[in-house]
């Protein structure tokens, strides 16, 4: 695609919170530079923890404030679409769909792509949530032409609420393995820190705290781990996950084993702090495609996963899958990784990496999103 072709594609986003969704664009816009495509992003809220990294790596961004101010910013939408003339707008999460979506039509743009994330769509919603969920359901026939959803159980989910599944399609997350290849400083590094010492095996998980990574199910599992496998440690990892957390604290003195436990809070080096695990460990109740288990895979780490969302298509056997909301199964599942013994870990995580390698590389992903844009635009310009 020459210089003369350059296509804008203009994605609006609820906020630059840290989350998958987030991650996944700023990972799709990487893997367009240097093509025939300019990305622009509009956010609907200010702040949030990638706003830094979308900055720093010279994306174009405008920054809304829609919960001040929703119908002033609603037509100042309309009106950046109408001076930008995207070629194609594509939204992600909830209420970008509906807002962005809705200003896109209205500035005449038919080419409008939604993204879905998420596959529970009966609880943990926020009631705001909920109700811009089934306006856009109602609205699915008409503001996109293409649904993507970032799972295969999302896609089922959202077609039995009523979204159209006729516009329906699955692109998964994708992951860059060169910026999650582990390396033995890091590893040796971080560890020393946190005080294990070269025969602990660190059992870690990664993920905001909050009802659906279900860490009172982690925690449950490790406390009955520990007693019967003293040289077994505990890694957690994410916004909240740290000793201010007296919810969390609690759960954890409550299984007699504190000590065993490391809580770093929220950090930017994921591939450092993978690095510094041997066992992987998803608990949740509820995802749609876990980015943190493709990471961990990607990193060669044997997982430990709940069976929601797509885990189990993503994982394909290469790791433990377990019923969701059960310690004493998320329990057994570590502790059959843990007899295995190094050796079999490794081949097991090398497995896993392999899996990422084939099917999930941010090059498969810009590949299923350029046959979107150019599906898209083709039939526009029939």
């Amino acid at each position: 695609m020459g210089a003369a072709m350059t296509r804008h594609i203009l994605h609006v986003i609820t906020g630059l919170a840290v989350g998958g969704a987030e991650m996944a664009l700023y990972r799709l816009i990487q893997a367009f530079r240097n093509s025939g495509y300019r990305h622009t992003v509009i956010v609907l809220t200010p702040g949030g923890g990638m706003y830094p990294r979308f900055a720093a790596s010279g994306i174009t961004l405008i920054v809304l404030d829609v919960r001040r101010a929703p119908v002033t910013d609603l037509i100042r939408l309309v009106r950046l679409m109408r001076a930008m003339r995207p070629d194609i707008v594509q939204t992600w999460l909830y209420h970008a769909d509906f807002l962005g979506g809705l200003a896109a039509r209205l500035a005449g743009n038919r080419n409008v792509i939604w993204g879905i994330r998420t596959t529970d769509v009966d609880g943990g919603s926020a009631r705001s949530t909920a109700l811009v969920r089934h306006l856009c359901a109602a609205l699915s026939r008409w503001v996109p032409h293409t649904i993507v959803c970032v799972a295969e159980a999302a896609r089922r989910s959202h077609s039995l609420l009523g979204y159209d599944a006729g516009r329906m399609v699955v692109v998964s997350n994708g992951f860059d393995l060169s910026a999650l290849t582990p390396g033995d400083d890091g590893r040796a590094a971080l560890r020393a820190r946190c005080g294990f010492a070269a025969d602990h095996v660190v059992l870690g998980t990664l993920g905001r705290f909050n009802l659906d990574k279900d860490y009172a199910n982690f925690v449950t599992a490790a406390g009955q781990l520990a007693s019967s496998h003293p040289r077994l440690r505990f890694l957690m990892i994410g916004k909240n996950v740290d000793a201010a957390n007296t919810e969390l604290m609690r759960w954890i003195d409550a299984t007699g084993y504190a000590s065993h436990f490391v809580l770093l809070g929220e950090r930017a080096d994921v591939a450092i702090c993978l690095s510094a695990m041997d066992i992987f460990c998803l608990s949740s109740r509820t995802e749609a495609f876990p980015n943190v288990v493709g990471e961990a895979m990607a990193t060669g780490l044997p997982c430990v996963a709940t069976d929601v969302g797509d885990v189990a298509v993503l994982m394909a056997g290469t790791g433990v899958l377990v019923p969701r909301a059960d310690p004493d199964a998320l329990a057994r599942g570590v502790a059959g990784l843990v007899a295995l013994g190094p050796a079999h870990r490794r081949q097991m995580g090398q497995q896993a990496r392999a899996r990422i390698g084939a099917e999930y590389t941010m090059a498969c992903v810009r590949e299923r999103f350029e046959r979107i844009y150019e599906g898209i635009m083709a039939e526009g310009e029939r």
